[in-house]
């Protein structure tokens, strides 16, 4: 018996023989990528001819070894770049390559530019490819199908066999599926190619004719210019080195190579009816497993179902229960008048330290048994979290809520005193009345929110009883939320912007100063005034972030309008928080000045009179230590509201800002005018300096000047402005 041959130590033998030929022909290591740099434009679809290797990351095969060999014989080190144009004709047009390969012979460029190729590389045969037994017809009537990417070489064969017709494909499945439904009779592509492309498994029933059509020339291009033909010129020198068993070697190493990489769809093929069988027994065993877990798991999702739906303790609805509940409910009977009710246990906690656990426990359990008791079927409670119930009940009377705290709620309040104890529960709940909008867009949690904030209220107030939810205080609530939250944007993108009120000499009618004002535009709210937002971000601690972007704006100004030769003044405000947090402010200011290369007189700080009522040692402090830098500090707004003669004694600033409100605010306007003119001369016996701001006619002005004031701010002079206007008015250039 015969026995078989064995094929891979012959390849082991083949490939073995090829390193050693190739090794003792191809140019040593070590010159490799030395010489002058050159792009070669290449397609990369066309293995073993030319391919990216997924392993190194580079262009290789046939053609790129052969160009590689010749371009450093020539004194060339190689680059090789994918053409990314259509054809190759467009490529030499591209400014990207040196040079373009390959090409048969020299032809136009796409844009009729006449080229130049180089001397022959290799000769590549070109062989058609059949299914299986299939007779061809005779040439001249032959329906041949190609890859669009080799127009050229259609050309060449409609040139070389009249009457073929060459139909051109995007890509070989679309040749390989024209080729069995019969659109064509063969494949036309190069014999290289084809010892790539039949490895795919599927290919199998493909044949390769065994005699070639034609051969044709493997050149390199260039557009024929004087560059383009003297490196074509030293490339035919390094062509001509190269050896005969070079070529072949270099040819049979990738030819012999298992190149081709099997894909899912090969592995399908091979073995697909293993495959079929091995699914259907799988299918057989998931469908007898799915039918005996499909009924364990409808039963843990009944179970599943109750613990998240229904509170564990109490057997009221969860939060997530009662939200489903609620909307069902709202969803059938739209005509039901409802209230939604957030109630907890004020001192619960009390409850739990002293009576024990099983003490607050029996206390929640009483509340929903007696709640669920009182509700009807078109109600509900749940336990939403810890010792807080939400509640939709439906109105029946004027006086629903009161006969609920009396009926339901007493009698919880009362509970450890019913069972014999001495403490009265304290139990608050805030109401929130449904609208018809509530009805027409759903929204449990939003409902819940206003009741917890009429909840709260009670809290925070007297610990026990109800309240009703006021819709003003939520929205004002939300426009709260919409400036925090907006605050980082707002000062990134310069909504948040500075601008400028002029401070006069009212007898000289020169500008003496001004003073630095925020002004947002949020992108949701529109404009926003300073007592918008102010007192806000105050609360939030966020106020300094501001104020450090107005103080550094400032700067940023008073910078550019020195440059320009105006040495100007600007106040700018300080908040309490700013000092009271513990920011180094006076290390701030003096960075600001170092920065900005700005004089100490040419900043003043003003801080609000109510700030220095509310902590005056700090704020006399931060007083002191700006002072020491040279910065003029201002009493702002005195006169609002919260003066006192002690802290005018006291506070060590150099400037009282006025407030105008005496001549302003509602009473007796005659007595207005006698306080601000003792407060003036008081002012400057105490050897401060006064600005009045506020003033808004010419009246008020000349009032002011008789009692001996003459610095002043207010619409009367000049509305605040921008940066820009501020400049031109500063030039003496505004309109």
């Amino acid at each position: 018996m015969k026995k078989p041959q064995c094929r891979k130590p012959v390849r082991a033998v083949l490939a073995l023989l090829i390193a050693v030929l190739l090794s003792s022909v191809m140019p040593s290591a070590s010159a490799a990528g030395v010489g002058e740099p050159i792009t070669v434009g290449v397609p990369t679809d066309r293995c073993p001819i030319f391919y990216m290797d997924a392993r190194r990351g580079e262009i290789i095969g046939i053609g790129a070894d052969l160009m590689r060999a010749a371009a450093e014989q020539s004194g060339y080190a190689v680059t090789f770049r994918a053409i990314e144009e259509d054809t190759l004709k467009e490529a030499l047009d591209s400014g990207a390559y040196d040079l373009v390969m390959p090409f048969g012979s020299a032809v136009a460029s796409a844009s009729g530019q006449p080229t130049i190729v180089s001397d022959n590389l290799f000769q590549t045969p070109f062989t058609l490819v059949t299914k299986g037994g299939r007779n061809l017809p005779p040439l001249n009537e032959l329906h041949v199908g190609m890859l669009h990417s080799q127009r050229g070489v259609s050309e060449t064969v409609g040139a070389l066999y009249p009457g073929i017709e060459v139909v051109l494909y995007e890509t070989m499945p679309e040749c390989v599926r024209a080729l069995r439904s019969g659109r064509v009779d063969a494949l036309l592509q190069n014999s290289y190619i084809w010892s790539y492309v039949l490895q795919k498994p599927s290919y199998k029933d493909l044949v390769v004719q065994p005699a070639a059509m034609f051969s044709m020339d493997f050149r390199v291009g260039a557009p024929d210019t004087p560059e383009g033909r003297e490196r074509i010129g030293r490339l035919n020198e390094g062509i001509a080195t190269l050896s005969d068993p070079l070529r072949q070697a270099i040819i049979l190493d990738y030819t012999t190579r298992q190149l081709y990489r099997r894909t899912f769809s090969d592995y399908l093929y091979e073995n697909g009816i293993v495959l079929l069988l091995s699914a259907l027994l799988l299918a057989a065993v998931a469908i007898h497993v799915i039918i005996k877990v499909r009924a364990i798991r409808k039963k843990n999702e009944e179970k599943m179902r109750r613990m998240i739906d229904h509170d564990p303790l109490t057997d009221v609805l969860s939060l997530n229960g009662f939200r489903k509940r609620a909307a069902e409910l709202l969803s059938e009977h739209p005509g039901i008048p409802y209230m939604l009710v957030c109630s907890n246990f004020t001192n619960f906690k009390f409850v739990n330290d002293r009576l024990g656990m099983k003490s607050g426990d029996e206390l929640l359990c009483c509340f929903a048994e007696k709640v669920s008791k009182a509700l009807s079927d078109v109600e509900t409670v749940g336990r939403i979290e810890g010792d807080r119930f939400a509640i939709l009940r439906r109105i029946d009377e004027d006086e629903q809520m009161l006969r609920d705290d009396i009926e339901l709620f007493d009698p919880v309040r009362n509970h450890f005193i019913d069972h014999g104890g001495d403490t009265r529960i304290q139990l608050c709940a805030g109401v929130y009345i449904l609208t018809p909008q509530d009805y027409h867009q759903i929204d449990v949690d939003h409902m819940l929110d206003f009741a917890r904030v009429a909840e709260r209220r009670v809290h925070e107030v007297r610990k026990d009883g109800f309240e009703f939810y006021n819709q003003d205080e939520w929205d004002r609530g939300r426009r709260n939320a919409d400036i925090v939250s907006h605050l980082p944007v707002a000062i990134q993108s310069g909504e948040i912007q500075v601008w400028y009120q002029p401070q006069m000499n009212a007898e000289t009618g020169q500008i003496i100063g001004t003073e630095a004002l925020c002004r947002w535009k949020h992108a949701k709210l529109g404009w926003l005034r300073p007592a918008d937002f102010i007192s806000t971000l105050e609360d939030c601690g966020l106020i300094f972030e501001i104020d450090r972007f107005v103080w550094d704006k400032v700067c940023q100004d008073l910078h550019r309008w020195n440059q320009m030769g105006m040495h100007r003044t600007v106040s700018v405000n300080l908040s309490r928080s700013d000092i009271q947090e513990g920011r180094n402010i006076t290390w701030h200011f003096q960075d600001l000045l170092r920065r900005y290369e700005l004089t100490a007189d040419q900043l003043h700080v003003e801080i609000t009179e109510s700030a220095y009522t509310r902590d005056p040692k700090l704020l006399i402090d931060a007083t002191v230590k700006l002072q020491s830098l040279g910065i003029e500090v201002e009493m702002d707004d005195f006169g609002s509201g919260y003066s006192s003669l002690h802290m005018l004694k006291s506070v060590p600033v150099d400037r009282i800002k006025l407030d105008l409100n005496f001549l302003t605010a509602d009473g007796d306007t005659e007595k207005g005018r006698i306080i601000i003119n003792r407060i003036i001369q008081m002012v400057h016996e105490l050897g401060m300096h006064l600005i009045v701001e506020g003033v808004e006619n010419g009246a008020q002005a000349q009032f002011l000047q008789s009692c001996g004031c003459v610095e002043m701010q207010g619409f009367h002079f000049y509305k605040p402005m921008t940066a820009q206007d501020l400049g031109l008015l500063f030039e003496g250039r505004a309109d």
